[in-house]
């Protein structure tokens, strides 16, 4: 009777359960950790995210699997899409649109450097000639939104459109989002000569608070009249953002900026990790997914500096191509980005503010460019 019991009580312990695949995501959660922990890589997702795969991965504990407090989390919040609207609203809520509204050109900088996300739909397809790869329509438009380097925006548009590789789709778009200072600065030197990145650009105009109040209605009425399907995601922005500029609503502004945002950031993370199973992310389809995810960020900041390059010239010179690089939505890092660049080659050239113009474009045409492909797909 006590070999039995104690025969039970091995049965039930993680070391006799364990698969190969579950100590192999493990170890990929403690990868993530490091990352963020060390290296300080995006450390607000990849933290919950790395500690929410080992969670998923833990044998016989059946956290991730229904009726686990993962599964619920992510039920709730991220099959729904209410985790990555209210992101959007916090991000709304601590962006200030004031650059883009002074310099309205570099709308087009920010839907250049969404070029990457349909160059990467195709790839996606054409990966389908790769024996273990099988990806469909909808899970093309998924992967390719990795190039708009918009986390909460791939989150939103894999939940409706391929929530079985949203996990692999997560973790590549804010991995990649993390390494924006690794990717982007040798793309923009080879696009760019040294002449273009020493141009020094002139002041912003002052924005009144009018503009500021005005210009989130206005987009979100644009978004209403053309594009409804981009409403959520354009919506939350805009209403994050009207809370921040209007300025009788501080407390609520505080809290999408604060509390509310850290504690979706929180859960959002560990609802994504949660995904990270050992069946269903070490296929050939995520591995995939990972390496589209880096051609897909490229394709699009170099996109964005091309579009750069010929405002420059069509501008005799006022605009620096450089800031073209932001128009992809890591904000504000993709902006900094192209400020430390900018001043490599000019220490008297800062770029930040002009920068974040296109850097909050690139947030506005992800948002449409999901919008766009939940329209087309019948997301």
């Amino acid at each position: 009777m006590a070999s039995n019991n104690l025969m039970a009580l091995w049965h039930s312990t993680g070391v006799a359960n364990v698969e190969p695949g579950q100590a192999i995501m493990i170890v990929i959660g403690c990868l993530l950790l490091y990352l963020a922990i060390r290296k300080n890589f995006e450390p607000l997702l990849l933290v919950p995210i790395g500690f929410g795969t080992i969670l998923a991965n833990i044998p016989v504990a059946g956290i991730a699997h229904e009726g686990g407090f993962l599964y619920h989390f992510f039920t709730v919040g991220v099959n729904s899409g209410v985790f990555p609207l209210l992101i959007f609203m916090g991000v709304g809520a601590l962006t200030d649109f004031g650059p883009l509204i002074a310099r309205p050109s570099t709308l087009f900088l920010g839907a250049a450097a969404q070029f990457g996300i349909f160059i990467t739909l195709i790839g996606a397809l054409a990966m389908n000639a790769i024996p273990g790869v099988e990806f469909s329509l909808k899970d093309a438009a998924a992967i390719g939104i990795i190039g708009g380097a918009d986390g909460p925006t791939a989150i939103y548009l894999s939940s409706k459109l391929a929530p079985d590789l949203m996990g692999a789709i997560a973790v590549a778009a804010y991995s990649y989002m993390a390494l924006v200072p690794l990717i982007q600065p040798p793309i923009m030197r080879a696009l760019t000569t040294e002449a273009e990145r020493k141009i020094e650009m002139t002041q912003l105009r002052p924005v009144s608070r009018l503009e500021k109040i005005l210009f989130p209605l206005a987009v979100l009425l644009l978004c209403a009249l053309f594009l409804p399907d981009a409403a959520p995601l354009i919506g939350m922005l805009t209403f994050g953002n009207l809370l921040k500029e209007s300025g009788v609503v501080e407390r609520l502004s505080k809290t999408a900026q604060n509390e509310l945002i850290n504690i979706v950031t929180i859960l959002l993370g560990l609802a994504v990790g949660s995904k990270l199973s050992a069946e269903k992310f070490l296929t050939a389809e995520t591995l995939g997914i990972l390496l589209l995810g880096v051609v897909a960020f490229g394709i699009g900041t170099a996109a964005g500096v091309l579009m750069g390059k010929l405002m420059c010239k069509l501008t005799g010179g006022a605009i620096n191509p450089l800031i073209g690089a932001a128009g992809v939505s890591a904000v504000p890092m993709a902006a900094r980005v192209a400020n430390k660049v900018g001043l490599e080659s000019n220490h008297h050239n800062f770029l930040l503010m002009h920068a974040m113009g296109p850097n909050v474009a690139g947030v506005i045409g992800s948002a449409a460019a999901a919008g766009v492909l939940l329209a087309v797909l019948g997301g």
